[in-house]
């Protein structure tokens, strides 16, 4: 491992950070240009899949990875946590009606959201390496944890609101007065009795509580596809950059993917499957979990479509 490999990649993540809070600047995000926004996130990371082909042994020249390797695994680790993180969006639109937070506040929140599950998941892809270096057995404990995740999202679901918000809400307000509305962009005010924090900040505790949740979900989930940390901590870092514009493009269209759960539960039990075969003779390539991650979303992908225009065409009959 070469620490300045990762000084170099953390000061462009910055700078990546840094330009997508530029690009939201007046909190008025407009379908169009989340759209446009989105296509940039998505093709930055397929130029930074290209590099790894001219590139890896500068990156990484200890590794084993031969650059075509690091690349797929790359690439399939970076359409995983895309995947997991349609399914994000589905919790934050819930949080947004719930919290009723303003539309033009909810970049602000996402800002934090991804900022905190930058530096979450940075914390737990470290640890993770290392718990998977020293104690090899952990791996297993992923994939049995992996297989039990997607059993549960294969189940029908649960009204989750109370789920997401109840214990950091609870939280919050038994340590702090909250004020009754939201204040522009302030998480804390002060009145004639002093100190108070806005709803807002109710709202990013729950987002991060969310973010520990989400992760501990997609931490395991990318390890069975490379447990080469760099991978695993680029893959993360450039399907978080993108969630941002990701959530305004879907936004009006959320509700409509029917198909994504049982799709992600049938990745995550493949996943888990995929982690406990690494070491024997039946182990599965990189390039056939891409291929079976791709395919299944996009039949997830189609079949919403399909069904959504079925039941159009059953109101209009």
């Amino acid at each position: 491992m070469h620490i300045s490999t990762y000084v170099y990649f953390g000061l462009l993540t910055l700078a990546m950070l840094l330009l997508d809070v530029w690009q939201t600047r007046n909190g008025n995000i407009t379908i169009k240009k989340a759209a446009i926004w989105s296509l940039f996130w998505v093709a930055l990371a397929l130029l930074f899949f290209v590099s790894l082909y001219e590139l890896w042994n500068v990156f990484e020249p200890d590794s084993t990875y031969s650059a075509h390797d690091a690349a797929t695994a790359f690439l399939t680790g970076y359409l995983l946590e895309k995947s997991l993180s349609v399914d994000n969006l589905f919790v934050f639109a819930l949080i947004f009606g719930r919290f009723a937070v303003p539309h033009e506040l909810r970049p602000r929140v996402l800002l934090w959201g991804v900022i905190g599950a930058l530096i979450l998941r940075a914390v737990m892809i470290a640890i993770g390496a290392e718990l998977l270096h020293t104690f090899h057995w952990v791996l297993y404990l992923f994939a049995f944890f992996l297989i039990w995740t997607g059993y549960q999202l294969s189940k029908p679901e649960k009204e989750e609101e109370e789920e997401v918000s109840s214990f950091p809400e609870r939280l919050v307000r038994k340590l702090f007065r909250v004020t009754d509305n939201y204040q522009g962009t302030k998480l804390f005010t002060r009145d004639n009795l002093g100190f108070m924090v806005t709803p807002l900040l109710v709202v990013v505790a729950v987002i991060a509580m969310t973010d520990v949740m989400f992760a501990l979900d997609s931490i395991p989930a990318i390890f069975a596809v490379t447990q080469e940390p760099f991978l695993v901590l680029t893959a993360n870092v450039f399907a978080l950059l993108g969630l941002r514009s990701l959530y305004f493009v879907l936004e009006g269209m959320i509700d409509k993917f029917v198909y994504l759960r049982p799709a992600l539960a049938f990745i995550m039990t493949f996943i888990g499957v995929k982690m406990l075969l690494i070491d024997t003779e039946w182990a599965i390539p990189t390039m056939v979990s891409l291929s079976v991650l791709l395919t299944t979303m996009t039949v997830a992908v189609i079949a919403s479509i399909i069904k959504e225009k079925n039941a159009a065409k059953k109101q209009q009959a």
